[in-house]
């Protein structure tokens, strides 16, 4: 396959994505931020967010108060923002639009319908109520989108990309979510396990479609150590880390060539030790500190697929 078609079909498929996770961590705060508490947890709360994802900076630059409504039009429909929502769904479909003779025909039509009413969506004052539909509809078109890739691309390279993309960008998302609300959440001056970290750990869970699955696996109260592990070291939990570096490791044997052995290698290093870890070892190192090294290592198998098999940024 050629290194331009495979850059577009996976920035296509992890733009996609990081649009659905951004709308499932915004949501999440959004719904945070409406629990009885001050107004100092409520804006530490959302800066905590912007500084997981890196753009604490780039907000000060535009905005003078940390509020949901200021935070949610920077990440969700700022069009000068490169990682909104807004700015993820359009490069997904210009990425899409790149590489139309791969796709099918029904993918191509509904990156763009969701691009076309995207564009719509970014027009209107959004209420509370309206933000939180928007955030419903992220999460649906993005459904949308795999399912229709799942139910009519050729399994062949372009296939394996689409779905490395995918798995790699859930991976930091789900690692970031979970680091947000251990590290950066905890009530201050509050019992931990009290009514509000209950709230809290559950609209976690919430925010990666894992509330009734948690209910399911443990069938009892909700503690930080099970949600960690089920978020971590679970292959049957969707969205958890050892299942996205299950799926990442499978693609990447699949599309191997000449220089990818170290990528490969590595890749399976991280899978087996989220396969055969135990969730003592992860608590003793800290989570907070495995999940920075977890990040670290997800942005560096980013870097070397990118110079394996991809367009390189001097091409």
């Amino acid at each position: 396959m050629l290194s331009r078609t495979a850059d577009h079909l996976y920035w296509m498929a992890r733009y996609t994505e990081r649009a659905e996770n951004l709308a499932r961590m915004l949501d999440v705060n959004s719904r945070m931020s409406l629990l009885p508490q001050g107004a100092e947890v409520v804006e530490q709360g959302w800066i905590a967010t912007l500084t997981i994802i890196g753009l604490m900076d780039a907000f000060r630059q535009r905005y003078d108060a940390v509020t949901s409504s200021n935070v949610i039009a920077f990440m969700a429909f700022d069009r000068d923002n490169p990682l909104s929502i807004y700015s993820c769904l359009r490069a997904a479909r210009e990425n899409a639009r790149a590489v139309r003779g791969t796709l099918t025909s029904e993918i191509w039509e509904t990156l763009n319908a969701t691009w076309l009413e995207m564009r719509v969506a970014s027009l209107r004052s959004s209420t509370e109520a309206e933000v939180g539909n928007f955030f419903e509809w992220v999460k649906y078109r993005s459904h949308v989108a795999r399912g229709v890739i799942q139910g009519t691309m050729l399994r062949d390279e372009a296939w394996h990309f689409t779905w490395l993309g995918t798995y790699l960008e859930r991976a930091d998302s789900t690692a970031r979510i979970l680091d947000v609300k251990y590290h950066l959440l905890l009530p201050r001056g509050e019992q931990a396990g009290g009514a509000a970290d209950y709230y809290q750990w559950s609209a976690l869970l919430h925010s990666v479609s894992a509330f009734e699955i948690y209910r399911r696996v443990y069938r009892d109260l909700i503690t930080p150590r099970r949600v960690a592990e089920l978020l971590v070291l679970r292959d049957d939990m969707p969205r958890s880390l050892r299942r996205c570096m299950s799926q990442v490791h499978m693609h990447l044997q699949s599309v191997r060539n000449a220089q990818s052995s170290e990528t490969e290698r590595r890749a399976g290093e991280l899978q087996a030790s989220l396969h055969f870890g135990r969730i003592e070892s992860v608590f003793e190192i800290g989570l907070h500190e495995y999940l920075v090294r977890f990040l670290g290592q997800v942005r560096d198998l980013g870097d070397r697929v990118s110079r394996d098999f991809l367009v390189s940024a001097t091409d």
